[in-house]
């Protein structure tokens, strides 16, 4: 079984703090699960920590510290780490997805954050925060741009959106707005960039109607998956809870129309929209 992927202590902060986790912690003799059993966290947790792909919180470094004897190191370099130019319930999660391999998603009401358009962001943001001012709204909407640069590598992550019908149908920003935002999902999968399905209504009851579900994999660190709600966010790394909605996702994608099928629908509402915008 080959090794842990050497780490690249200067690409983050967090990726510091990883590797030289992994470096006390093997230089003590420990395992990750005996590592975690003293924090009430699991071994993969620990993994992920060390692979950056999870941030560590004051209060794990604080104890770390302390059964590694680094002197305060982790506790001093936590905060420098945990800088984000996210919402304190995604910004982990945001992080985390820089770095993944393949990113699977099933979305139940919006484009996902890595598809939408400048404009459908704006309008997102909008309706989020009706009285917030402009330099708000500014940096809300470039710091989702910028996360859609993940995408500009032709081939990783491996992206593969499910969107329920509902993403097509809810109107936000007018019909220009949506024409352009669904025109540009379909581009994506045109041009073979994303996986895209549609899971129409007519598919009734399916596996994730609670909400919202993102599952990641790396390829040095356990997967994670990731649920969201209004202004909530949990990152879970559990790998029984894990695998069960990865079952939860295959079943939905089993449900949902074909990619081929997926792309003419969404082309078509897209149409529709830019009918409806014509005078």
């Amino acid at each position: 079984m080959p090794g842990p992927k050497p780490l690249d202590p200067s690409s983050s902060p967090r990726a510091m703090l990883g590797a030289e986790l992994r470096h006390k912690r093997e230089e003590a003799g420990l395992t990750q699960e005996e590592l975690g059993r003293p924090l009430f966290v699991s071994g993969s947790f620990i993994g992920q920590l060390e692979a950056g792909t999870r941030r560590m919180q004051m209060e794990y470094a604080v104890k770390m510290d302390e059964i590694l004897e680094t002197d305060g190191y982790f506790a001093r370099n936590c905060e420098a780490a945990t800088k984000s130019k996210y919402p304190d319930h995604f910004s982990e999660a945001a992080e985390a997805e820089a770095m993944a391999t393949a990113i699977r998603e099933y979305a139940p009401q919006l484009v996902p954050g890595l598809l939408q358009t400048e404009a459908y962001a704006r309008a997102v943001f909008r309706a989020y925060q009706p009285t917030a001012t402009e330099g708000v709204i500014d940096k809300l909407v470039a710091a989702r741009l910028d996360r859609t640069h993940l995408l500009d590598d032709p081939t990783t992550p491996l992206m593969w959106a499910v969107l329920d019908e509902a993403v097509l149908r809810r109107e936000a920003g007018g019909p220009a707005v949506m024409a352009e935002a669904l025109r540009h999902v379909a581009a994506l999968g045109r041009k073979h960039r994303i996986i895209v399905q549609v899971l129409p209504f007519s598919a009734g009851g399916h596996a994730v109607m609670g909400g919202a579900l993102k599952l990641m994999a790396f390829d040095d660190a356990p997967p994670l998956a990731y649920f969201e709600g209004p202004g909530t966010g949990l990152l879970e790394d559990d790998p029984a809870t894990v695998a069960r909605h990865e079952l939860a996702y295959d079943l939905v994608r089993a449900s949902a129309l074909s990619p081929q099928q997926s792309l003419a629908l969404i082309e078509s509402v897209a149409e529709d929209y830019a009918h409806e915008d014509q005078p």
